[in-house]
C-alpha cells in the first residue's frame, strides 16, 4: 500500500484545473471553469469544475467527483493506480508500506518485466522504421493491410529482425537480467545461448489499462506450415492472458462515451477499426471469453456487441462465454460479418460509415440467435429438441434475476412462443435451474471459513467505487446531509466569539439517534473525535480526498453546485430546506442558460449574494433536527395515549401533546415551511 506520507504529498500538490485540463479544454466562467464533458457526447458545455472546492460536476450526465476520482473515472484506474499516475505527474516518489520478502520480490520482478517490455517495444519500433529490413518486409506488410503510418505509431507496432539473436544481443549489451528476459518470453535459452523468440515477425504490443506494455503478439510473415501463425507472451507476473483484452487501453474512453463495447477476435481487426474511426473496440486475442475479460468490459459499459466472422467457427466462438456474459449482467448482441470476410477486411472493403451502419442494422439478440442455430441442428429429432429446451432454460436462468427480472420474463415468453411450448412450464424449468445454482453455491459456501467470507466482502467493497450518494433522497435524509454539508463548508469557521460552527452544532444537536444516514453519522463522528482531542481538525479536503471512498463520494456530493453563495457553491438537491428555498428562486434551467451563453455579468449577478447567511443556515439545520425530535415525541406520546391510563395520566398526556404541537407549529413558522408528516 502507498504510505500516508506519499498520499499527503500528492494531495498537497493536486490542482484540479491542472489535472482535468490534461483531458478537457476548460474555459473560465466566473469563479469556475466549464468545458465539454469527457464522459458523454455533448455540444453545449455542461461540465463544470470548481477550483475552490476541488470538485467537478457534469449537469448533463450527472457524473461528479474530486481530482482523484476524475482520474479513476476517465482512465479507468483503481484508486492506487490513480495515485501513482498523479505521483508521476507531479514527480513525487511513491513510498509503500511494509511488504513481505516474497511480495517485494514479486513487485521487483513485475517492475523489471515492465522495463524490459518497454525496451523491447522501442527496439521493435526502431527495427520497423529505421532498418532497411524492417521497411522492406514489415512496413510494406502493414501498408498492404491498409494501415497508415499514424495508426502504426499509435499502437506502437514493430518488427523483430530475422537474425536469430538481434534483440538478445542488444538486451544483454544493456545488461538486462537473462532470467527475466526468458521469463518475458522475448528470448529463449537453447544450449546456454539466448535466442530471439519472435524473429522475422511483426509485433503487436499488448498494453494494460494504464498503458504499460505487458506482453506481445508476434505474427509470422513467411509461409511456414510448422511455425504457429501467432506467438504470444507466456504468462508471468504481469501478463495473464485471461485478464487482458487487446486494445482496451486505447478504447476505454470511446467505450465509456458510446456506452457500448465492440468485441472482435484479432489484433488487426482492432487496428483497422480504430483507423476507420471506430474506437470502442477490443479483441479477445482469438481465445474464449473469460470472466475476468467480461468484468473488464463491464468496468466501461454493460452493453457488449460481439463481431465475429460469419462462418461456423465464428458462430461457435461467439456462443462460447455467452452464459458467463449473462451472469455478469451484460446486454449481449451479435453481429456476423459476411462469409470469407473479417472485421479488418470488411471495414476496408465497405468503408467506416457503411460498416457502422452494418453493425447497427445487423445486431442480433444472442439468446434468440442461439435458439435459431440450435433449432436448425435439432431438426425433428425429439431427443435433441428436449436437450434444446433444457439448454435454453439454463441460459435464461443465467440472467441476473435481481437486476433484470423483466428481461428474463421476456425471454421466457419469446422462447416458449418460438418452441411452441407452455410458458408456465418453461418458467418452472428456469426457476429449477436457478434453485439448483443457489443450492450449489450454498454448498460451496458451507466449506468457506468466516475469515475467507470476510475477506471476500472486503475485496468486493474495495473493488467498487461507491456512487449511491448521488441518488435522490428523502427529505429527512436531505436534512441530515445539510448538517454534514454545513460541517464541511463552515465547520471550522467562527460561529460566535467563543465557538466554531462545528462546536455550536455539537452543543445544540439534540440527539444523534434521530439521524439515519450512517455515512453522515460517520462524518459527524470524525469531527467529534477530532474536537475531543482538539488536534488535526479535519478541513474540507480531508473528506474530499479521504481514502474511504464512501466518505469521499459523500463529501463531493454535498459540495456539488450549481448555485454559488458568496463564492461558495450550493448543492441543488438541498433546495428542499426553507432557508435555501428563500435564497435561490431561480431555476436550474435558467442557471444553465446563463452558463451556456457565457454572459459574465449575468453570471456574477446570478450567483452573487451579498449577505453572509452562514449562521442562518446553521440555526436552520438545528431547528430541523429539533422539529424531528418533537415529531418523534408526538408520535410516541400518541402511541402512549392509546394504552389504558388513569384520568390523571390522560390529562398529563393530553397536556404534553398540546405543548409539543405548539412547539412544532412555532418551529415550523420560524423555518417558513410546512409541517413534515
Amino acid at each position: 500500500m502507498i504510505t500516508q506520507n506519499t498520499i499527503q504529498q500528492i494531495l498537497d500538490r493536486l490542482d484540479i484545473i491542472d489535472v482535468v485540463g490534461d483531458f478537457v479544454k476548460l474555459k473560465k466562467r466566473g469563479t469556475n471553469y466549464i468545458g465539454n464533458c469527457p464522459f458523454h457526447n455533448e455540444k453545449t458545455p455542461s461540465f463544470t469544475v470548481s477550483p475552490s472546492k476541488e470538485i467537478y460536476k457534469c449537469f448533463g450526465c450527472g457524473k461528479s467527483g474530486n481530482t482523484i476520482s476524475f482520474v479513476m473515472e476517465h482512465e479507468k484506474y483503481s484508486y492506487i493506480d490513480a495515485l501513482k499516475w498523479l505521483a508521476k505527474k507531479y514527480s513525487i516518489e511513491v513510498e509503500e508500506t511494509y511488504v513481505s520478502d516474497e511480495q517485494r520480490q514479486q513487485y521487483q520482478t513485475a517492475d523489471s518485466l515492465y522495463i524490459i517490455n518497454q525496451f523491447a517495444q522501442q527496439f521493435f519500433a526502431k527495427s520497423l522504421w529505421e532498418t532497411e529490413e524492417g521497411q522492406d518486409i514489415a512496413l510494406s506488410y502493414f501498408k498492404e493491410r491498409g494501415f497508415r503510418e499514424e495508426i502504426i505509431k499509435k499502437f506502437q507496432l514493430g518488427y523483430s529482425p530475422e537474425k536469430s539473436d538481434a534483440f538478445a544481443k542488444e538486451a544483454m549489451a544493456k545488461q538486462y537480467n537473462p532470467e527475466l528476459l526468458v521469463k518475458s518470453g522475448l528470448v529463449v535459452n537453447r544450449n546456454d545461448q539466448l535466442l530471439d523468440n519472435y524473429r522475422g515477425r511483426v509485433i503487436f504490443p499488448i498494453h494494460n489499462s494504464s498503458g504499460k506494455v505487458t506482453g506481445f503478439g508476434a505474427r509470422i510473415l513467411k509461409t511456414n506450415d510448422r511455425a504457429p501463425k501467432y506467438i504470444n507472451t507466456p504468462e508471468n507476473e504481469i501478463y495473464i492472458k485471461s485478464k487482458i483484452l487487446y486494445g482496451s487501453y486505447f478504447a476505454r474512453t470511446a467505450i465509456d462515451k458510446a456506452d457500448e463495447c465492440l468485441l472482435v477476435e484479432g489484433y488487426t481487426d482492432v487496428v483497422s477499426l480504430h483507423q476507420a474511426g471506430i474506437e470502442n473496440v477490443v479483441a479477445s486475442g482469438g481465445t474464449s471469453l473469460t470472466v475476468d475479460q467480461l468484468r473488464l468490459i463491464r468496468k466501461y459499459t454493460n452493453n457488449l456487441t460481439i463481431i465475429y466472422d460469419g462462418d461456423g467457427a465464428g458462430v461457435k466462438a461467439a456462443m462460447r462465454g455467452l452464459d458467463m456474459a449473462l451472469e455478469e449482467g451484460l446486454n449481449v448482441k451479435l453481429v456476423l460479418i459476411p462469409d470469407k470476410e473479417d472485421p479488418d477486411s470488411y471495414v476496408n472493403k465497405i468503408g467506416a460509415a457503411a460498416f457502422q451502419d452494418f453493425v447497427k442494422t445487423e445486431k442480433k439478440d444472442v439468446i434468440l440467435f442461439q435458439l435459431e442455430v440450435a433449432m436448425k441442428d435439432a431438426g425433428n429429432d425429439a431427443a435433441q429438441k428436449s436437450t434444446l429446451v433444457n439448454r435454453m432454460a439454463e441460459t435464461i436462468s443465467k440472467i441476473n434475476k435481481a437486476e433484470d427480472f423483466t428481461k428474463q420474463q421476456d425471454y421466457i415468453r419469446q422462447v416458449s412462443e418460438i418452441l411452441k411450448i407452455d410458458e408456465a412450464g418453461l418458467t418452472a424449468l428456469v426457476n429449477q435451474f436457478i434453485r439448483d445454482k443457489i443450492a450449489a453455491m450454498e454448498k460451496r459456501q458451507a466449506g468457506v471459513s468466516e475469515q475467507e467470507k470476510a475477506d471476500n466482502v472486503r475485496k468486493a467493497e474495495e473493488s467498487e467505487f461507491h456512487d449511491a450518494t448521488y441518488n435522490l433522497l428523502f427529505k429527512d435524509d436531505l436534512q441530515e446531509r445539510e448538517i454534514a454539508r454545513i460541517l464541511l463548508e463552515y465547520g471550522l469557521k467562527p460561529f460566535d466569539e467563543n465557538r466554531l460552527v462545528a462546536e455550536y452544532l455539537f452543543d445544540e444537536m439534540v440527539d444523534d439517534s434521530l439521524m439515519d444516514n450512517m455515512d453522515v453519522l460517520k462524518m459527524i463522528k470524525i469531527f467529534k473525535d477530532a474536537f475531543a482531542v482538539n488536534t488535526n481538525l479535519p478541513d474540507k479536503n480531508f473528506f474530499i480526498y479521504n481514502e474511504d471512498q464512501v466518505i469521499s463520494t459523500l463529501a463531493v456530493s454535498l459540495l456539488n453546485f450549481p448555485y454559488e453563495e458568496s463564492g461558495r457553491w450550493r448543492k441543488t438537491a438541498a433546495l428542499s430546506t426553507g432557508y435555501q428555498q428563500s435564497l435561490f428562486k431561480q431555476s436550474y434551467e435558467d442557471f444553465m442558460r446563463v452558463m451556456s451563453q457565457g454572459n459574465e455579468d449575468a453570471l456574477e449577478k446570478f450567483s452573487k449574494i451579498d449577505e453572509d447567511k452562514t449562521n442562518d443556515a446553521v440555526i436552520s439545520a438545528i431547528k430541523y433536527l429539533r422539529l424531528r425530535k418533537i415529531k418523534r415525541m408526538i408520535s410516541d406520546n400518541q402511541i402512549d395515549m392509546e394504552k389504558p391510563h388513569t384520568a390523571e395520566e390522560l390529562i398529563v398526556l393530553a397536556s404534553t401533546h398540546s405543548y409539543l404541537k405548539n412547539e412544532e407549529i412555532l418551529i415550523t413558522k420560524e423555518l417558513g415551511t410546512v409541517i413534515l408528516r
